[in-house]
This record gives structure tokens, sequence and C-alpha cells, in this order.
């Protein structure tokens, strides 16, 4: 196993690093409160890098660069939306949310609503935005150590990284791991940003690599080795099937992305603008309300003091994230011109997702030592980035299950204690489960299965918080049934899209949902439906808020006696004492 020294380093490092400051942490996470919301007590500047950190996952920092090198300029939406949805999070929800004060979204919606019920139906939604926002983090976790480790199976990667993280998680919870992702931030920050000024100073700007996409992409490159996985593991020689798009396909608004479903069913360019319309609609609305509707961002505005400091967080949280969203896309044009191989599949690691990893190898080659730090810096990132996302949603589900499940529903009687045992037990069943979830996505782009996670939280959470707190209408029956119907059928359709996609793997997935493969001969003579299911939000979203109101309306007798105070506490200043405790437990458990 040939190992680069010098990226071998910089990710261990940076894994050791995480561990410490996990285990110290984790000295002062002392309390349920510490564990669950961090003794609320969490400074804007610590809060705004830490929810940073969290947010850009592997998808932010390995997955748009691939993107955009596989599929062009019409994959830039989602770095542009990515960071759109806290604007839309700034001005309609982070406010009211922490001046309710509770400690979980479920919590939210059993005190808006007075129903132990709802809490049971909004936290299955918790589970199920959660593990598919793990799935591509484990992807990148898999890559990143398969490309360090050349040989080493994609599982390991991904069993190694996630025990590593459900340890930190269960030793300290939120408390234990805010100081981690804030510091892992200003890692991802550095570790994208430096690579690509060197590789500036070495192959020219921007505009220069721009230039270089002309003819020399539109021919295939030479036939290469593909590795066939089976009981004789060996190696034929085949021309690629995949190579870089056409100029004018990867530099169109609607290119290779948002096109896909219509010309794989033969349709003329004037047919398939309406399609890439509609795909590209979808995909802002899923991106910009699924910001809003993520149960592992929404429970970090908790942490904060106050609503006025949530507000201040979420302004910072776009300055931060946005200066990030420059440097993605540039991988993904400098690895369109020096790193074709890439788009064969066939380099080791399936796909163009592992971009960032390997274009400072370049560097490698012509000045040695320089190129392989370079190299350790991007893995260094990489590790930062899945580490720190998975951590929020390990502490997002098993806070579901600890203080709801657990806390709430099967033992209300529960002390503090023995919820924060509780807490670490189910840590390590969540991170377990990810971690087999995980193991069954290697087929799959990054940022297509985050894109995924968005929209089902787009369809469910996003219409509950943005109704609940801006109409007093809302019935506990109308926002339930919205938001199960519209998060299921989301949720219904990614999942069929990702396994009709996985059976086409010619690999061990392949073999596993191969009975799946008939839905892609269905895709194909149904474009407008494949577009549907994959991107769902431009019609569940609608779904959800409409039955919402329509429900509402015929209940609206059901609506809670005090909606006028809660409405108060939400959107008045919390200098006029509004505020109640609307979960009676709380008052004791752990404050």
């Amino acid at each position: 196993m040939n190992v680069d020294p010098w990226i071998l380093t910089f990710s261990a490092i940076t894994v050791v690093v995480t561990i410490i400051m996990g285990f110290r942490s984790a000295k002062s996470s002392k309390s349920a409160s510490d564990f669950f919301v961090a003794g609320r007590s969490v400074s804007v500047g610590w809060n705004a890098s830490a929810i940073s950190g969290e947010y850009l996952s592997a998808a932010s920092f390995m997955g748009i660069a691939g993107m955009v090198m596989s599929s062009g300029y019409d994959a830039l939406w989602y770095p542009v939306c990515y960071a759109c949805g806290y604007l839309f999070l700034l001005l309609f929800i982070a406010g009211p949310l922490r001046r309710f004060g509770a400690y979980t979204i479920p919590d939210f919606a059993e005190g808006r609503y007075d129903s132990p019920l709802f809490r049971k139906i909004a936290v299955c939604f918790v589970l199920f935005i959660g593990f598919f926002y793990t799935m591509p983090q484990m992807k990148g976790a898999g890559v990143t150590l398969s490309y360090i480790f050349q040989g080493l199976p994609y599982w390991v990667g991904v069993a190694v990284v996630g025990v590593v993280i459900t340890l930190n998680v269960a030793l300290g919870g939120m408390k234990g791991i805010t100081l981690v992702q804030a510091v892992q931030y200003w890692i991802k920050m550095f570790a994208i940003s430096v690579p690509v000024f060197v590789l500036f100073a070495v192959y020219g700007g921007y505009g220069k690599n721009l230039s270089l996409n002309h003819s020399a992409h539109d021919t295939n490159p030479p036939p290469a080795i593909e590795r066939t996985a089976g009981p004789a593991y060996g190696e034929r020689l085949v021309l690629p099937e995949k190579t870089a798009p056409k100029d004018e396909a990867w530099i169109a608004p609607f290119g290779p992305l948002t096109t896909k479903a219509a010309k794989a069913a033969d349709l003329t360019p004037e047919e398939t603008r309406p399609y890439s319309l509609l795909y590209t609609f979808s995909l802002i609305v899923a991106l910009v309300c699924g910001t809003a509707g993520l149960p592992h961002i929404l429970v970090r505005f908790y942490t904060n003091p106050d609503g006025v400091a949530a507000k201040r967080t979420t302004m910072w949280v776009m300055i931060l994230i946005g200066v990030f969203y420059v440097f993605p896309p540039v991988f993904g044009v400098l690895g369109r011109n020096f790193l074709p191989e890439l788009y064969t599949g066939l380099s080791g690691i399936k796909g163009t997702d592992q971009v960032v990893l390997k274009l400072p190898t370049l560097i490698r080659e012509k000045y040695g030592v320089l190129g392989s730090i370079l190299s350790g810096i991007t893995c260094a990132g990489a590790f930062a980035a899945f580490m720190s996302t998975f951590s929020g949603l390990l502490v997002s589900m098993t806070s579901a299950l600890a203080h709801d499940v657990y806390g709430r529903m099967l033992k209300p009687t529960a002390t503090p204690e023995e919820r924060m045992k509780m807490f670490k037990w189910c840590a390590v069943i969540v991170g377990s489960v990810s971690v087999l979830l995980g193991s069954l996505v290697e087929p799959l782009e990054i940022n297509f299965m985050v894109g995924q996670a968005f929209a089902i939280a787009a369809a469910s959470y996003f219409p509950l918080l943005f109704m609940s707190v801006w109409w007093r209408g809302m019935t506990m029956k109308g926002a339930a049934t919205g938001m199960l119907t519209g998060g299921l059928c989301a949720l219904a359709a990614a999942t069929v899209v990702n396994v009709s996609t996985l059976a086409l793997d010619k690999g061990p997935m392949g073999r596993i949902f191969g009975g799946f493969a008939g839905i892609n001969d269905f895709w194909k003579a149904h474009p407008l439906l494949r577009i549907l299911a994959e991107q769902p939000a431009i019609w569940a979203v609608p779904l959800s808020i409409g039955l919402m109101i329509l429900v509402s309306k015929a209940t609206r007798r059901t609506v809670p006696a005090d909606v006028r105070m809660k409405m108060l506490v939400l959107h008045a200043p919390e200098a006029l004492g509004l505020k109640q405790e609307y979960i009676q437990e709380h008052q004791g458990a752990g404050h």
C-alpha cells in the first residue's frame, strides 16, 4: 500500500485534534442542557463558525467541485442556493424559533400545538432527513480514505470515520462538538483556498483555464484499465463510457445536470428546455427551503442565548459560507482541464467527487514536496468536512431518540442523568446504522444525495416551521397532515430514484439492487416523471403547505386556545418578559 507521508500526516493530525478537542470539551458537558443545547451559552462568533463548519459538508467541500466538473455551470445552483437558504432562515425562522426556547424541533411541535402525539410524528423526520444526509458524508469518508490508502476497501473508510465521530458525540454531546465544529470550519476554509491560489500561480487564473476548454474536450480520452469486481478480480481494457461534456453543454445554463432525463428520452433541444426549467426551479425550491428545514442546523439556534443572537449568528453564517463557496467551482474548472481521466470513473474511485483531492497531485509532479503538502491539506479539509457535518447530524438524531423518544414517550419520568446515559447509547446505535447505509451508496454522487435530503426537509419541516411561526390559524391536524404527506412523498420519490440508479452500478451494488433496473426503462419513457421524482420539491412543498391550510381551515375549532400568547412569544422581544415554558419538564431538567 503506497501512502504519501504528507497526506497521511495532515489527515492524522486532523483526526487526532478532533478527538482531543472532543475529550477536552466532554469534561465540561455535565448536564442535560449541555448535551442537548450546549447550555444555551454559545456566543455569536463561535456559533456562526460552528454552524458553518457543520453545514459545509462533504457535498460542499468535494461534491460541488465534482458536480461542476461533471455537469458544468448549471451545477452552480447548488452553492448559490446553499448560501441563499440562510437569508430565508434569517428573515423568517431563526429569531422566533430561538425565542420559543425548546430543545429540539419535536419539542417545538408539541409546545406550539399542545400535542404529545405531534412530537411522535415530528421526530420521525429528524431521522429520515438525518439518515439521508449522513449517506453522502459517509461516501466522502470512504472516498477520502480510499484515496489516501490506495487499495483500501471503500467500506473500511466509512467504518473508521463512523467510529471516531460516534465516540466524540457520545462523550460530549452538543457542547462537546461545538468547539470542534468551529475549528473545523477554519480548517476547511484554509484547505479549500490555499491550493487554489497555488494552482493559479502555477497554471494561470480562472479565465485562462476556462479558455482552455475547447476542442480537446470534445474527443475521447485514450483507452483505460477498468477494474471489474467479481469472483475473479481482474482487469480488462475498455473504452471509457463517460467523457468530458462538450463545451456548448458544459457552459450552458441548462447543461448535463438538468437535461439528462430529457436526453435519455431522445428529446430534441427545443423539447428539452421546459424539462430543464422545471428541474432547475425544483432544485432551487429544495435547496432554499430545505436549508430552513434541516433539523441539525435548526437545533443550533437553541444554543444561542436569545433570539437577537440567533439572527446575528445567521447573518455571519451567510458571510462565512458565501466566502467558502467561491472556491469549489474553481476546482471543477481546473479538473476539467487537467484530470480528464476522472470522467471515466476508472481511476480508483468512481466519478469526479475526488477532484479536490487529486488536483494538488499535479503540483507534486512538478514541485515534489509542495504538491504533497497541498494534497495533505486538502485531505485534512475533507476529513474536517464530513466529520463536522456527521457530528451535527449524529447529535440531532441522537437527541431525537434520547430526548424525544426515550425521555418524553417511553419514560417521561426519566431524570437528566438517565437521559444523558441514553444519549450515549443512542449515539452508538445511530452511528452504526449510518455506517451501514453509507456502505451502500458508493456509486451515487455526494452532492446529489445531499440535494435529496434538502428536498425532504423542504417538504416536511420547512412548511411546519414557516406556517407555525407566521399563521395563528394552524391546527395540529393541519400541520401533521401536510408535513406527513409532503415529507413522505418526497422521501418515497428520492428512494425510488436512488435504487434505480444503484441498479445500474457494475459493482456489488448493481447486484444487490439489480431487481430495480427496470425502473430506468420507465424513466426513459417518462422523462417528466423522472424529473418530478428526482427533484420532488416543486410539487411536494406546495402539496404540504396546501394541505396544512385546507385541513386547518376544516378543523379551525381546534386552534390552541392560547395561540395569541404563543405568537407573542415567537415574535416579541425577550426584553418584554413574555417567555413561558410550554414543555414543563424543562424547568427542572438540567437547568
